[in-house]
């Protein structure tokens, strides 16, 4: 039930049907209440500057992104830095130091998929989970980190920052409850836009494959997947951020005969220690140039 409610939200919020779309338009005045508290939050906070300095990669929208190999692909580029968000999904509380420059200091359970995906996608980068962000910063820069890279930081005004905002593409334009936005992009709030097919590009390879694969995942906007599958048999949906049980698994793997399940990076991380035969949608990115120097330059300007 939790699952058909799951998808039923993103289909209402990103490619309404013609009875959810009047839906939307009846909750309006909730969606102008809502926005207006939050412009009203963001004018009302004032930056914070930190002795480090901090770039966050974001979307407007609630659901997925793709800011992930964003995050990781900016990352690489900087030897001393430090990746901070929030861990949802993850069964602790407070802040967690995940993985310090070369140990991962904990498991998925207590970081979340998105924090153990970074932890394992980049070997020199310092990992920190925490609901208080200012924690989490702080905590990087006594950790000797040069950079921070927020992870959904866009709606974080009292942090000063440079902010990259993933423009995902919606016929809904409204905030929420009408539509997804949980923000928008507010008179005065300077922000660059990163765009699919201009800022950066994807590119995707099935890593072991086998002749039949069904598609497991527990990503937002599962549907994002589809142009880079190959022959599935089934695909299966959990709710984003799911903890799978191996029995789960199990039996998705028995009903549907297949030889593999075909995962993302960052359900692997919370599969592998099953022991199944699991073939991996293993995602490239390639940034423009353009957008690494300003990074770059913003970085090194705060530096000095």
């Amino acid at each position: 039930m939790k699952r058909f409610w799951v998808t039923w939200g993103e289909r209402y919020l990103y490619r309404p049907s013609f009875v959810q779309k009047i839906l939307s338009w009846l909750l309006l005045p909730l969606s102008g209440l809502y926005c207006l508290i939050a412009y009203l939050r963001y004018r009302r906070t004032t930056p914070k500057t930190f002795p480090i300095p901090i770039v966050s990669v974001g979307n407007l929208t609630v659901g997925g992104s793709g800011k992930t190999p964003v995050v990781i692909e900016l990352a690489k580029r900087f030897e001393k830095s430090a990746i901070v968000l929030r861990g949802y999904g993850r069964r602790s509380r407070g802040m967690v130091v995940v993985k310090d420059k070369a140990t991962i200091l904990c498991d998925v359970v207590q970081s979340g998929d998105e924090a153990m995906l970074y932890a394992h996608s980049l070997s020199n980068t310092t990992v920190i989970v925490s609901e208080i962000r200012e924690r989490g910063i702080a905590e990087a820069a006594s950790m000797g980190c040069e950079v921070v890279f927020l992870d959904d930081g866009y709606g974080k005004h009292s942090i000063q920052k440079l902010d990259l905002v993933i423009d995902v593409a919606t016929p809904n334009r409204f905030c929420l409850p009408s539509g997804p936005y949980r923000e928008k992009l507010w008179s005065g709030k300077k922000a660059v836009h990163l765009r699919e097919g201009e800022t950066f590009s994807r590119r995707v390879t099935i890593i072991d494959p086998t002749e039949k694969m069904v598609l497991v995942t527990a990503i937002a906007r599962p549907e994002r997947l589809d142009p880079f599958l190959s022959d599935v048999i089934e695909k299966v949906y959990f709710e984003d951020h799911h903890f799978f049980t191996q029995g789960e698994l199990e039996g998705i793997l028995e009903r549907t005969g297949a030889t593999s399940l075909l995962v993302t990076q960052k359900d692997l991380v919370k599969i592998a220690p099953f022991n199944l035969s699991v073939s991996v949608m293993d995602l490239s990115l390639e940034l423009d140039e353009a957008l690494i120097s300003l990074v770059k330059d913003y970085v090194h300007a705060a530096q000095n």
